[in-house]
């Protein structure tokens, strides 16, 4: 989700000459050797035509893996020797990530679009990230709660209240639970969530808190259907789940699932009153990475304007591209279910990486959660 200003006839120039020193002296009988990028991303993040753009305008290959979850690329990572050279977790992940040496130092003077980032996002970045020294921001997001309107109003009889209660509160749940109620795997969002819910703070690292949080969690255990990242999108989509608490662009992309079938489902997203989080996935060079320029290479490009509002426009998720903005559909522009309004943003909080200790606690109740012991 970031910034880049583009002249660009300079900027295809610039990665000419790269590619031109990457390929020199690789080649035989005259002919460069192939380049590559290894890139592990979410799944559904990107614009279709955005890796195609980039081999034809660099000459560089590019292996675009994905995953469902920060745990699993966490994991992957920390073992090392990934063979990737982009990476895309949260921003709380990337804190911690950091901390364990796993990133490089970006050089600077290779990304010039990098002066098109949003400051208010850098600002909030350099909590998780010093300096702003290993990452550039990709996408942002919120979290929150995505319903079918209809299915929801018809089972609580009117409209259902802006709140976390509309999940949190277990008599409300109940009301929900034959027409499905999904959570996403992802713990640390979930757990700041409830206690957000419950007005205490969502980086609290008091075991109490994290008691409290679980004890909510558990009393609408019963309702549940699932708790996974993915499917929820589709079924959101095609009327099998009438409430989910996700990330704000997966329910803009069931709507528009939804929409786009025909389904029936009028799906829309309500970020509570009592507030909630933002979400800032950060992109980071391995260490170990085998192609350190390609990925810088990259990132400049993604830091175009005209490339990262076509990856907001497909994915409905926002980017903090200040020179993108122009570029980016007006309908989502206007949605303050994707872009929040000043009071709106004003209620999110950065979410923090914990402390082991904390983290392992966390772990244990979340598991708890999932298989309802």
């Amino acid at each position: 989700m970031r910034p880049l200003q583009h002249p660009r006839i300079g900027l295809r120039g610039a990665l000419a000459l790269v590619t031109l020193a990457l390929f020199a002296g690789c080649g035989g009988k005259g002919q460069p050797a192939a380049e590559f990028l290894n890139v592990y991303s979410w799944t559904d993040y990107i614009a279709p035509g955005t890796v195609a753009r980039f081999e034809r305008e660099t000459g560089i290959k590019v292996r675009y893996d994905t995953y469902e979850s920060n745990e699993v690329l966490e994991t992957k990572l920390l073992t090392g020797h990934t063979n990737y050279d982009i990476v895309i977790p949260t921003d709380t992940f990337f804190e911690r990530l950091v901390r364990a040496g796993v990133f490089q130092r970006l050089d600077f003077d290779a990304l010039p679009n990098r002066s098109n980032l949003d400051p208010d996002i850098m600002r909030r970045l350099e909590l998780h990230d010093p300096g702003n020294a290993h990452a550039i921001p990709y996408l942002w997001s919120t979290v929150g709660l995505g319903f079918d309107r209809r299915a929801v109003r018809a089972r609580l009889g009117g409209e259902p209240p802006d709140s976390w209660s509309l999940l949190f509160d277990p008599a409300q749940a109940a009301k929900l639970k034959d027409c499905g109620i999904s959570l996403i795997d992802s713990p640390g969002d979930v757990f700041a969530a409830v206690l957000v819910y419950l007005g205490k703070d969502p980086n609290s690292r008091d075991p109490a808190d994290a008691a409290a949080a679980a004890a909510v969690l558990a009393r609408i255990r019963p309702f549940v259907r699932s708790i996974e990242s993915t499917q929820y999108i589709s079924d959101l989509a095609n009327g099998s789940l009438c409430l989910s608490l996700g990330w704000s662009g997966d329910i803009m992309q069931a709507r528009d699932r939804a929409r786009e079938a025909a389904s029936g489902a009028d799906i829309v997203y309500l970020l509570p009153r009592e507030g909630s989080l933002l979400i800032v996935d950060m992109m980071g060079i391995p260490a170990d990475a085998p192609h350190p320029r390609n990925a810088l290479a990259w990132m400049n490009f993604l830091m175009r304007p005209d490339v990262i509002a076509e990856i907001t426009n497909h994915v409905k998720y926002p980017n903090g591209n200040a020179a993108a903005t122009p570029l980016v559909d007006a309908a989502l522009k206007r949605d303050p279910a994707i872009y929040p309004d000043t009071a709106a943003r004003g209620r999110l909080r950065a979410l923090l990486a914990e402390p082991p200790d904390f983290s392992r606690l966390q772990t244990r109740l979340w598991t708890g959660f999932r298989t309802g012991e």
